[in-house]
């Protein structure tokens, strides 16, 4: 539903070119809204003349593009508009290029003047759709061109300074965008223009580009560092880690093949590993870190007992861990502040089982994500779990993909969870009834690979339905799609 002033904004929109001949006579409070509604309906004109004369020191589309008492669609729940984003950075260009005495409704002071556009928290899907929206490496290469388009011929009248306007972005950076993106890093150094990166994801990046990539980057904005696919190893991790380190307000860290295998240790590998073990001690606010596919057997005591905080968010997929690791995080401080644990990959069939147990019972009170696909859990082991698993009562996702459970444990599952009032997604995995000739236990490959028994699952997937409208909770959403966006990032638990 929209309120009678998003529908009166909307309709004094509609003609562009009297809006923003109007502009000036409007009160700056219906901005916000203005800058909503104009960015909805991509009206493209009036949305360049409003960050021309934004009237307030922050634009930022967290604020203005979230639901609001005037209309409940959350656009950063979507991809943004192409043509709307390009607005924006017209309208921002348009604004350095004006004296700052012309650029708002209303001749200007310094200390009102437009200081932060604040383009974090776009959707990043990583999924090709629509071409009429931007991706977020369309949305990095975008204000990455702006930054060197500013710097190479960007000037306003003679004697008149532009106000400084910081930039805030998510980027992202893989070999074929390295070169572009560095430039522009460059170019934002003393321009009015400045960029100012919160959350980084390289991808496939070589280890020097990487480097010299974190060394343009500002200390104080850096929230989020992702390396992905780059294999880097302990020996590749121990040169860049020491510039990661530097980001004092660094709050996430997530790497991936960090291979140390305690069973066939060399000097130089023992080395790098008390090097990158060492750096992970200097961070102050770390509260997430990632280390899916690394091999951590045995390891995980000396991993998380060099860091100065407790985590609220550990991914530990496919890192082989061992019942003393699971024993550890158990006793350890990070197990009762986490809110999100992904033990994806690991199997906790055996005798890991008695020690994830322990784990769940002493993060109960605090968890709310919980990724568990890939862990060979049969029904067995999951009825043997229910009892601490229903303890964590705040829980809101459940992820149990790719593990051999049948239809009978499915139903013990869901009848069991009416308790855990704040669940709302578990991503399950197709029943072994639906399969056939199945090995026993089967490998996950096989699970994954094999194909399914339609008109079985489709008779499973009514039985689920039923027996959610019967207990109440028709909305908890029950599904097999994995690739559904359905998991939730740490920051926005």
């Amino acid at each position: 539903m929209h309120t009678l002033v998003f529908l009166s904004t909307r309709q004094v929109l509609q003609c562009q070119p009297a809006a923003c001949q109007a502009l000036p006579l409007l009160p700056r409070e219906l901005f916000p809204l203005l800058f909503k509604v104009a960015f909805m309906d991509k009206k493209t004109v009036v949305l360049r003349e409003l960050v021309h004369t934004w009237p307030f020191p922050l634009l930022s589309f967290q604020q203005l593009l979230q639901e609001c008492a005037h209309c409940s669609r959350a656009l950063l729940q979507e991809r943004p508009s192409t043509e709307s984003m390009q607005a924006v950075i017209l309208g921002l260009t348009a604004r350095l290029h004006t004296p700052e005495t012309e650029a708002g409704t209303q001749p200007l002071c310094r200390k009102h003047a437009l200081r932060v556009l604040d383009m974090t928290g776009l959707l990043d899907d990583g999924v090709e759709q629509d071409p009429g929206t931007m991706s977020m490496w369309d949305c990095t290469a975008a204000v990455a061109r702006t930054c060197i388009a500013q710097q190479q011929g960007g000037t306003t009248e003679p004697g008149l300074a532009p106000v400084p306007v910081e930039v805030r972005v998510d980027l992202r950076v893989n070999r074929a965008s390295y070169a572009f993106l560095r430039e522009a890093l460059r170019s934002s150094v003393g321009s009015p223009l400045r960029l100012c990166c919160r959350d980084l994801r390289a991808e496939d990046l070589p280890m020097r580009n990487t480097v010299a990539l974190l060394q343009l980057l500002d200390a104080g904005c850096l929230r989020r560092v992702d390396l992905r696919f780059n294999n880097l190893g302990l020996r590749g991790l121990s040169v860049i880690i020491p510039h990661v380190a530097r980001f004092q307000h660094l709050a996430s860290l997530r790497l991936h093949y960090v291979h140390g295998d305690s069973r066939q240790p060399s000097v130089d590998g023992e080395d790098n590993f008390r090097y990158f073990l060492a750096q992970m001690g200097r961070f102050t606010c770390l509260r997430e870190l990632s280390m899916g596919s690394s091999l951590l057997s045995g390891r995980l005591d000396q991993l998380l007992s060099t860091l100065q905080s407790p985590l609220e968010s550990l991914e530990l997929a496919f890192c082989a861990l061992l019942p003393e690791d699971l024993r550890f995080l158990a006793q350890s401080p990070h197990a009762v502040r986490l809110k999100k644990l992904d033990l994806s990959g690991n199997d906790l069939s055996g005798s890991q089982l008695e020690p994830f147990q322990g784990l769940l019972q002493a993060a109960a009170a605090t968890l709310l994500h919980l990724e568990l696909t890939e862990c060979q859990l049969a029904d067995t082991q999951l009825l043997a779990t229910l009892p601490v698993l229903t303890r964590c009562t705040s829980l809101r996702y459940l992820g149990l993909y790719g593990n051999p459970l049948s239809m009978a444990g499915l139903k013990e599952l869901l009848r069991d969870s009416v308790v855990q009032a704040e669940l709302r997604t578990v991503v399950h995995p197709f029943p072994v009834d639906c399969y056939e000739g199945l090995p026993w236990p089967p490998p996950a490959s096989v699970l994954l690979e094999a194909s399914i028994n339609e008109e079985k699952f489709a008779r499973v997937e009514a039985e689920l339905h039923q027996l959610l409208l019967a207990s109440g909770r028709a909305h908890v959403l029950w599904t097999t799609d994995i690739y559904g966006r359905l998991a939730a990032d740490y920051f926005s638990l």
